[in-house]
C-alpha cells in the first residue's frame, strides 16, 4: 500500500468508519488528491459524496462544493460534523454572526469542505474572499442541473466556468447521479473541464425493486403498496398538487403519518412537513416532483409514483431516492396511458406561456418547439419502459448505455413473475377494437361502458346496448379492460386523438388486427405470489433481531432530537440492522460495526452499548 493511499483508508477509518472502496470511489479520490478536472456519475447510493470530502481531509485544504439547495448543503455539513470533520456552509438567511464564524474560519484554515449556493459564489466579494485564502479546488454537486438536456437544468449554473477564469489554476470535478451520454458531454463543455477524468459507474441499483402496475383505483393501489411497508420511510410522487392534497388526507384517514407537499404551499407548512419527515415524525410525503434532492433520508424504503414520470432521466432521479443505505427498497408506478395525454397538455401549456411571456405565437418560438419536441420524445421512452414487457433493471441500464449482462433481476416485476400475457391477446384485442369500429368518436370510458355491458345515461341515450360488441368483455375487471385500452394505444395499434376531449380512433394497424394479419400481445397482473414477501424480507435482514432493531431506531430519534439532527445523522439503518445483528456490549466490539468512525465511537457508542447491554439482560 502506498504512503498516500494508507493516507486515504487511515482518513476514511476514521471520519466514516469504512474499511473499502466502493466502485470507481479510489479512482475519483486520486483525482481530487491530483487536482485533476473529471466528471463523476455514481448512482444515487453508490458513494460520490466521499469522492469530494476525503482529498481535502487528506492533504489539509480547504475545498468548495457548490450545490443548489439549502437543505442539502445543511444535511452535508450536519452529517460530516456529527463525524467530526470540519465543515461549514454559507446560505441565504445566516445570521451575521453565523457568517462572521464561517468567514473568520476560511480565514484560519479551519474547514477542509464549505458548501455554497452557485449564486454565492460567483459574487465578486466571495470571488475575493475566496483568491485571499487560495482556494482553488472545487467540486460541483448535482451537476446534472448544468445541462440543458439533463432533467433540473438550472441557468445560474451555466456560469459555474467562469470560475476557471476569475481565479489561477483552479480544478473542477463535476459529480452527478444520473447523466446520459449527450448530458455527460455537455456538462464537460459547459464547465470547460480540461482534460477531465470521466467516471461512470453502473446505473443499476441492485437493492431497488421495481414494479409497473395498471392503475385502476390509486387511493386503494397507494394504501397497499404502502401497507407493505408500516412505519417506513416512503415518498408519493404525483402529477398536481390537488392530487398530493387529496390522497395524502385519505392515506392519514386511514391511519398513516402521512402529510402532503408542492411549490405552492407557504413556505412555513412546507418546511414543516420536510422537517417532520427527516425527523421520523412523518411517515410518507405525497408531493410533486418539488420534493426533490433536498431529501438525505438514507432509510426511505418505498418510492411510489401514482402517475407517469416526465421522463427516464426523472423516473431514475426520483426512484433513486429510495435505499440509499444499501438496503432493499421498492419503486412502484402506477401507470395509465392517459398520463401522457395529460403531460402531453401540460408541456404544450408550459411552451405556450413561455412563448407569450416573450410576446411571440409559438409557432414562431423555435426553441420552445425544440424544446416542446424533446419532452414529448423523452416522454415516449418512459412510455416505452412502463408498458413494456422487458426486465427493467435491464431498460434502465441500456438506456444509460449500459449493457445488462445478467438474464434475469429476481427485482422487477416481469422477472418475479408478477405480470403475464392475457391468453387470448389478439381475440381480446378484436373486440376492442370493434367495439371503436361501431362507436368511433368517443373516449375511452365509453369504449369500456359497452365493453363491460354498462347501464349508463350515455350508453342508453346513443342506443349503444344494440351494438354486437354491448357486454363482450362482461365479467373483466373496469380496472383491466382500461388498461387494455390503453396498452393498444401504447402499442400504436389504436389512436387517441390530441386535445382535451380525446376519443378514440382506427388506424392501419388497427384493421390488421381486426383482419386477423397481426397479432397482439396483452399483459394482466399475475395471481398474487409470494414473491413480493420474498423479496422485501431479504438477507439484509438475516440474524437481525428486529425487535432490538426498532427498539434501537428509537434511542436514535432520542439523540437526534437532543442534538437537533435528524436520527439518519446518527446512524443509518444499515448500522443499527448490522448493530441488532452482532448486539455489540463493549466499545472494543462497537468499534467493528459499519459505518462507526472515531468521533461516534467516543461520542455514541457508550450510549448505544448500554442500550444494547440492558435489552440483552431483559430478553
Amino acid at each position: 500500500m502506498t504512503p498516500e493511499l494508507d493516507a486515504i483508508r487511515s482518513t476514511m477509518r476514521r471520519y466514516w468508519g469504512f474499511d473499502q472502496f466502493r466502485p470507481l470511489q479510489e479512482e475519483a479520490i486520486a483525482a481530487g488528491m491530483a487536482r485533476r478536472d473529471a466528471l463523476v456519475v455514481m448512482p444515487t447510493g453508490g458513494g460520490k459524496s466521499l469522492c469530494y470530502q476525503l482529498p481535502p481531509a487528506v492533504t489539509g485544504r480547504t475545498d468548495v462544493v457548490i450545490s443548489p439547495l439549502i437543505a442539502l448543503m445543511k444535511d452535508q455539513v450536519d452529517g460530516l460534523r456529527e463525524n467530526g470533520y470540519p465543515a461549514a456552509a454559507l446560505y441565504s438567511g445566516m445570521a451575521p454572526d453565523a457568517v462572521r464564524e464561517v468567514e473568520q474560519g476560511l480565514a484560519d484554515g479551519r474547514w477542509r469542505l464549505l458548501f455554497v449556493a452557485p449564486e454565492r459564489l460567483l459574487a465578486p466579494r466571495f470571488l475575493n474572499w475566496l483568491d485571499r485564502a487560495t482556494v482553488r479546488d472545487f467540486a460541483v454537486d448535482e451537476a446534472h442541473c448544468i445541462s440543458q438536456w439533463g432533467h433540473d437544468f438550472r441557468p445560474e449554473y451555466r456560469q459555474l466556468a467562469e470560475l476557471k477564469t476569475r481565479l489561477d489554476g483552479v480544478s473542477l470535478r463535476a459529480f452527478t447521479a444520473t447523466a446520459t451520454e449527450r448530458v455527460r458531454a455537455d456538462i464537460a463543455a459547459q464547465l470547460r473541464l480540461v482534460d477531465p477524468l470521466e467516471l461512470v459507474g453502473r446505473f443499476d441499483r441492485a437493492n431497488l425493486t421495481y414494479r409497473v402496475v395498471p392503475r385502476t383505483d390509486v387511493q386503494r393501489q397507494v394504501l397497499e403498496v404502502l401497507r407493505r411497508h408500516a412505519g417506513e420511510a416512503a415518498i408519493v410522487y404525483c402529477l398536481s398538487r390537488r392530487d398530493t392534497e387529496t390522497l395524502a388526507a385519505s392515506l392519514s384517514a386511514q391511519g398513516l403519518r402521512a402529510a402532503h407537499y408542492h411549490a405552492g404551499m407557504e413556505s412555513g407548512p412546507r418546511h414543516r412537513t420536510q422537517e417532520a419527515f427527516a425527523e421520523e415524525k412523518l411517515d410518507v410525503v405525497v408531493a410533486t416532483v418539488a420534493f426533490g434532492m433536498g431529501i438525505d433520508r438514507s432509510d426511505v424504503r418505498c418510492v411510489l409514483h401514482a402517475a407517469l414520470p416526465k421522463s427516464i432521466e426523472h423516473y431514475q432521479q426520483e426512484t433513486g431516492r429510495a435505499g440509499r443505505d444499501g438496503l432493499e427498497a421498492e419503486c412502484v408506478l402506477l401507470y395509465s396511458g392517459s398520463d401522457v395525454i395529460r403531460l402531453e397538455r401540460l408541456m404544450e401549456r408550459s411552451a405556450a406561456e413561455a412563448a407569450e411571456r416573450r410576446g411571440e405565437p409559438l409557432a414562431a418560438a423555435p426553441g420552445d418547439d425544440a424544446a416542446l419536441e424533446a419532452g414529448r420524445v423523452l416522454l415516449r421512452q418512459m412510455q416505452r419502459f412502463a408498458s413494456g414487457m422487458a426486465c427493467r433493471h435491464k431498460g434502465l441500464s441500456e438506456y444509460f448505455g449500459q449493457a445488462y449482462e445478467r438474464d434475469g433481476c429476481g427485482a422487477c416485476d416481469v422477472c418475479l413473475g408478477e405480470v403475464e400475457g392475457v391468453s387470448d391477446g389478439s381475440v381480446t384485442a378484436q373486440k376492442i377494437l370493434s367495439a371503436v369500429a361501431r362507436a368511433e368518436g368517443f373516449g375511452v370510458t365509453h369504449i369500456v361502458d359497452i365493453l363491460l355491458g354498462a347501464d349508463t345515461e350515455r350508453v342508453r341515450t346513443r342506443q349503444h346496448a344494440q351494438l354486437s360488441t354491448y357486454g363482450l368483455l362482461k365479467g373483466v375487471a373496469r380496472g383491466g379492460v382500461t388498461a387494455m385500452v390503453h396498452q393498444l394505444i401504447d402499442q400504436s395499434l389504436l389512436e387517441r386523438t390530441p386535445g382535451d376531449r380525446p376519443v378514440l380512433r382506427l388506424n392501419a394497424a388497427s384493421w390488421e388486427v381486426l383482419r386477423g394479419q397481426r397479432t397482439v400481445q396483452l399483459v394482466q397482473p399475475a395471481a398474487k405470489s409470494s414473491s413480493t414477501a420474498a423479496r422485501l424480507d431479504s438477507a439484509s435482514w438475516e440474524d437481525v433481531d428486529r425487535d432490538l432493531f426498532e427498539h434501537l431506531r428509537g434511542v436514535r430519534r432520542e439523540l437526534a432530537e437532543a442534538r437537533g439532527v435528524p436520527p439518519y445523522i446518527i446512524f443509518n439503518d444499515a448500522t443499527l440492522r448490522d448493530l441488532a445483528r452482532r448486539q455489540p456490549t463493549s466499545l472494543d466490539d462497537f468499534a467493528r460495526t459499519y459505518g462507526v468512525g472515531d468521533r461516534k465511537l467516543h461520542d455514541l457508542g457508550p450510549v448505544f452499548v448500554e442500550r444494547i447491554k440492558a435489552w440483552c439482560e431483559r430478553s
